[in-house]
């Protein structure tokens, strides 16, 4: 198959050009965002393969079956940014990667903790300027904290068993509580009792209308003074203008996030010469106790792999009209 590659950077080229054995399909990279304006560049190719900041909007889907592509194929598990109903109608099958590599976020979002908990990135940049002083680099013990788990999924669950490892209560909730993690100690709660008792709450469940902004202001009003917040989900999980009060007024005392809900005119890209006109991202970089990194918690070398693997067999079965295994339905 001839496919087109959108939002690609040097690690998805290697890992894609390594596993494409004997040249199996025909690929074409572009560093571009798949949008209205980069859609012309799938004529004569029968599928794309997207990432999750690209726009496959119901005008962008129809250029798409215009120019004769009849496959999307998601790199990622996230397809929130697909629209699949207008994919339906124009007879455009959607496939994604479902689970590349749980450990890799569960892992981010354990260094993330650890990192905010500990300042190991201040005392790092302390010490290269020959400052050796422990003042304000005190940290907590993890030991016996209680963790709140929004999602048990695959990654929700490698992330409360990492947690459980460090000592700490784990309580979850999911709308489909997970029989192994109750077995292993995890107690399945409601949203408010999990925002009321946590220590620290991380996000692991998928955006959708019912979750778009859970985390407000309301629920900001609910959280346990001085707690801790970890998102490597989806960026729109938290309504980030409310996250900015929570922390002016140390509701929140550490935010964490591999994901941003405006991320995609930054992430990704290297703006270190250019002003920032994202305002909230800005004031957001400014409090010494937020931690940002810019949606990498995918980035490990066996997730690359995996995904790779998956995403160009999930090309080949569809080349070969097999059972799409990994096939999102409406």
């Amino acid at each position: 198959m001839k496919v087109a590659f959108f939002s690609t950077k040097s690690y998805d080229i290697s890992s894609f050009e390594k596993h494409n054995i004997k040249g199996a399909h025909e690929i074409i990279f572009y560093e571009s965002t798949l949008n209205t304006k980069t859609a012309k560049l799938t004529q004569g190719c029968d599928a794309v393969c997207a990432f999750v900041n690209d726009h496959l909007h119901e005008r962008t889907i129809k250029l798409l079956s215009e120019y004769g592509v009849k496959l999307i194929a998601m790199r990622c598990a996230g397809f929130n940014n697909v629209d699949l109903k207008a994919a339906e109608a124009a007879n455009i099958k959607v496939v994604r990667v479902p689970a590349y590599s749980p450990m890799a976020v569960a892992e981010h979002a354990s260094a993330l903790i650890m990192t905010l908990n500990r300042k190991t990135h201040k005392a790092y940049n302390r010490v290269r300027d020959g400052n050796f002083s422990l003042e304000r680099l005190t940290g907590f013990d993890m030991y016996g904290k209680t963790v709140g788990v929004i999602g048990t999924g695959k990654i929700g669950q490698y992330f409360s068993k990492i947690m459980m490892g460090f000592g700490c209560k784990v309580i979850a909730y999911d709308l489909y509580p997970n029989a192994d993690l109750k077995a292993l100690g995890v107690t399945y709660v409601s949203v408010d009792k999990l925002l009321e008792s946590s220590d620290i709450i991380s996000l692991h469940c998928p955006l959708t209308d019912d979750t778009h902004h859970l985390i407000n202001k309301e629920a900001f009003s609910k959280m346990k003074k001085g707690a801790m917040l970890i998102n490597t989900s989806r960026g729109a999980l938290i309504n980030t203008v409310d996250a900015v009060e929570a922390l002016k007024n140390q509701t929140l005392e550490y935010f964490g996030i591999d994901v941003y809900e405006q991320e995609e005119k930054l992430f990704f890209r290297d703006l270190s010469e250019n002003i920032i006109m994202d305002d909230v991202i800005s004031r957001l970089i400014s409090f010494p106790n937020v931690l940002i990194t810019s949606h990498q918690g995918f980035l490990t070398r066996e997730a690359l792999n995996k995904i790779a693997e998956v995403t160009l067999s999930n090309l080949t079965a569809f080349e070969n009209k097999d059972v799409l295994e990994n096939e999102v339905a409406i």
